[in-house]
């Protein structure tokens, strides 16, 4: 007010512009409050101004009593002309036009009077500046709810015990004080749990205002019903087609979904205070961003359901928006330019998920089918999978339903349950959705002859893709998950356009469904389908596609027998691959199979060098479901140099971050690190915890066959420090021989075989310990073995050397290079014979 002679409070009724105006004039000595709510006529602006400078006798405010006065607008001039004084004119929004015309005409006669108005929407007067009252920040609107609870009960600090349900309270209401106090008010009969409970019906709830204050701020409805007969029809059009939008919009959107002059219309609604506009952030463009607080988005939904046929309009309009938007996004989100597409659909993800919402409950299978496939990427990449399976599982179980309901038009025909696409609009689709069994259907019928069997093909492999890394072991091992799981797989295994684009080209992942259901272990079969569906990408697919089952192929090689042989070619191609797309995922996805050669060839440092570049690229794109293996494996890095605090600091960081996430296989990873660093520093009975709950972990997720490997071997070496060797042999050739079965790379394998070295060397057994290590050794292919196992192995072979003499030594060596799998199990095999378990 020291920089302008009008300052208009705005903000949506309850916000507290009054009482911050009150409180802007307390203390003043020439401050006067007029009160235009009760007004009922523009004309009769004037006279109640008259009325609060005390300038006429008090007569009933709107009543039609002749004023003495035949011209107020000149006595208010005439009497505040030559004094400095605070004008408050409160509550114009309904007298508008009125109130400008009344405050622009005494602010150009009157150079000593400042005016302060409250209204939901400017008076748009030359030189009015506009403050908009903001809802109250976290700690102010539980502070608010908390005096007022003080009042109300006798016991208040009770009130506090439930502090998430304030928080909750205040955050649904919007931070706005009077449906605050409404709501504190009702703590004398609900607790806050309670009130927070019933906040989806907060109309019906907060209706407990003062009797002594006007009848529109008694209840919350009748607040927001005050701000609805002010709008025209126009303006309540939009506004009931605005309330499809969740989390937001954009001008676009709006015009997108709205009928009528979109952009006037959406900017009078923010000019009343109904919609909140909001510049865009630095990283997302020009623009502005609208959104309704909650409590008027639930009352204009109210008047939208008013109105089905308007309502049902713009709900497909919205989802047409919203299908096309995905569309768009779709392969951008794997280019250089990814950035902003991300960004993008982050935004507008609560609008995605009400047009999936709507799509299903409207019976829409083409549109939400669309929905699902153009979002299944980002679903992937920024760890939504759980949820986009969840979404897919809807849409396929609405397939079934619309498939009975045109075989068998009996509404009682699906579990003698009415179909949800004909079931009444009050009921809980999705609830009816759930009886419905698509595995069950699709085995029954395989469809080949519907017009979207090959979209709801695209369905199933991308369901089973999105749960591929969280999907818990023996989830599917029955015979009609088998059954399911081979019939998906064998529609994209012939190749084809389909098997070159997202989600087909992932078809050789089923392999760990089948392998698991099967009882046979994944990777045995892998190297023909990979090269097949790389094959089948260069002859339908891009770059990216081509990239992505290179590496695919590189990330699963590199962990089977022979892995290391030629996997330099895939990498040097993938580079060129990613570098020309410009995916940072995909960059990321080359760094970490480079690092993962690097580490099986013994090279740290370079691997090093690898997971830190990919970390920086997934931090960069958001795909932090990737972050905690990367930052688990430079831990484990960390460790075999030397550097225990520094690898517990990164375990601490890896923890952490899959839990955020929650990346199951990376929490298993992170405690069986936790394991092996305990064991080194002695610490067998923390070493012992730490093995069980990495074990339990993988029973949650889907571990590849080298971490259950590495598991069963560090479960060997737990066993060996708690119980001596003769029971830590048994659980080390345990552990060797799932591995080979697992076909295991030879790094891995031969790491097991070290393992069982260092239990024979405990026993004294010098032959055998020399030539499992030398087997161990010729299996690595010279690579170098990582600390501290190379320091292990040298104290094993110096003690078999002193113990053998150089002769024998070298013998035993020699025998051991020519050593296969079987033989090295044969070995093991008969010193557990020789050293049998006492007891």
């Amino acid at each position: 007010m020291h920089r302008a002679r009008l300052v208009t409070l705005t903000g949506p009724g309850g916000s507290g512009k009054t009482r911050l105006a009150e409180e802007a004039a307390a203390g003043l000595p020439q401050a006067w409050l007029a009160e235009l709510a009760p007004l009922d006529r523009p004309e009769a602006v004037p006279g109640a101004v008259v009325s609060a400078l005390g300038l006429r006798e008090t007569v009933l405010i709107g009543s039609e009593m002749a004023s003495p006065l035949d011209d107020p607008v000149a006595l208010l001039v005439e009497y505040c002309a030559p004094r400095e004084q605070l004008l408050i004119l409160d509550n114009c929004e309904h007298v508008i036009d009125a109130a400008a015309e009344l405050a622009e005409t005494l602010l150009t006669h009157c150079p000593g009077l400042t005016i302060l108005a409250t209204s939901r929407e400017p008076l748009g007067v030359p030189g009015e500046s506009v403050r908009p009252v903001e809802p109250l920040p976290p700690d102010p609107a539980r502070r608010l709810f908390m005096e007022r609870a003080a009042a109300v009960r006798p016991d208040p600090e009770t009130v506090l015990r439930e502090s998430d349900a304030v928080d909750e309270i205040c955050r649904r209401l919007d931070g706005l004080p009077l449906a605050i106090e409404l709501a504190a008010a009702r703590l004398r009969m609900l607790t806050p749990r309670q009130i927070a409970g019933r906040l989806d019906d907060r109309f019906r709830l907060l209706t407990s205002g003062s009797r002594t204050v006007l009848p529109r701020q008694q209840t919350l409805r009748a607040v927001v019903d005050w701000s609805w007969d002010l709008l025209d029809e126009r303006e309540r059009t939009v506004l009931r087609e605005v309330s499809v939008f969740a989390g937001g919009w954009d001008l676009a959107a709006a015009e997108a979904v709205c009928t009528g002059p979109t952009a006037d219309l959406v900017g009078a609604l923010v000019d009343k205070s109904l919609i909140v506009a909001t510049p865009y952030g630095a990283d997302d463009g020009d623009g502005m961003r609208y959104r309704m607080l909650e409590t008027i988005h639930e009352y204009a939904t109210e008047r939208a359901a008013e109105a089905p046929e308007l309502r049902a309009a713009a709900e497909r309009r919205h989802r047409a928006w919203a299908r096309a938007l995905v569309e768009e996004a779709e392969p951008l989100l794997r280019s250089a330019g990814q950035l902003p597409w991300i960004r993008r659909l982050e935004t507008e993800l609560d609008n995605i998920r009400a047009a999936l919402y709507h799509a299903v409950v409207s019976g829409d299978e083409e549109q939400s089918s669309a929905l699902a496939l153009a979002m299944g990427w980002f679903w992937w990449l920024r760890n939504y999978c759980r949820e986009g399976a969840e979404w897919v599982d809807h849409v396929l179980r609405l397939g079934v339903a619309l498939d009975a309901s045109a075989a068998n038009p009996d509404p009682e025909a699906v579990n003698g349950r009415s179909h949800p696409c004909t079931a009444p609009a009050t009921a809980d689709v999705f609830d009816e959705l759930a009886t419905i069994d698509p595995v069950a259907a699709y085995l029954a019928d395989a469809e080949e002859d519907h017009p979207l069997h090959r979209t709801r093909m695209k369905l199933r492999l991308l369901q089973l893709f999105l749960l591929s890394e969280s999907q818990p072991v023996g989830a599917m091992q029955d015979e009609r998950s088998r059954a399911y799981v081979a019939r998906v797989r064998s529609a994209f295994a012939k190749g084809g356009p389909d098997a070159a684009t997202l989600p087909g080209l992932v078809w050789p992942l089923t392999e760990y469904y089948i392998g698991a259901v099967e009882d046979r272990p994944p990777h045995v079969d892998m190297r023909p389908q990979l090269d097949a569906v790389v094959a089948n990408c260069r002859a339908y697919g891009g770059d990216w596609e081509i990239g992505v089952t290179l590496m695919l192929r590189t990330h699963i090689v590199v962990d089977s027998p022979g892995g290391l042989h030629g996997i330099d070619g895939d990498l040097a191609e993938l580079r060129t691959l990613s570098r020309r797309v410009g995916d940072r995922w995909m960059r990321a996805q080359v760094c970490s199979a480079a690092g993962e050669t690097d580490m099986a060839r013994g090279l740290f440092g370079d691997a090093k060098s690898e997971y830190e570049e990919a970390l920086r690229l997934a931090y960069e794109v958001g795909a932090y479901a990737e972050t905690p293996f990367l930052i688990a494996r430079l831990s484990e890095i960390a460790f075999r140099d030397g550097d225990r605090a520094g690898a517990l600091t990164a375990l601490e960081e890896a923890s952490d971050a899959a839990d955020r996430y929650g990346v199951t296989d990376s929490r298993a990873y992170v405690r069986l690190l936790r394991a092996q660093i305990a064991l080194d520093a002695g610490e067998t009975a923390h070493a012992r915890v730490w093995w069980e709950e990495a074990r339990a972990e993988t029973l949650r997720g889907t571990p590849p066959p080298h971490f259950v490997a590495a598991l069963d071997g560090m479960d060997a070496l737990v066993t060996l420090a708690e119980s001596g060797p003769e029971r830590g042999l048994p659980r080390a050739a345990d552990a060797l021989r799932r591995a080979v079965r697992g076909r295991c790379a030879e790094p891995v394998t031969a790491g097991l075989v070290d393992i069982a070295a260092s239990v024979l060397a405990q026993l004294g057994d010098h032959p055998r310990t020399v030539r499992l290590l030398a087997a161990a050794c010729h299996w690595r292919g010279g690579h170098p073995r990582a600390m501290p196992e190379r320091a292990e192995a040298d104290r094993a072979e110096a003690a078999a050397r002193q113990a053998l003499g150089a002769d024998r030594f070298a013998s035993e060596r020699t025998l051991g290079t020519s050593f296969t799998a079987e033989d090295v199990l044969r070995d093991l095999a008969e010193a557990i014979e020789e050293y049998p378990v006492d007891g």
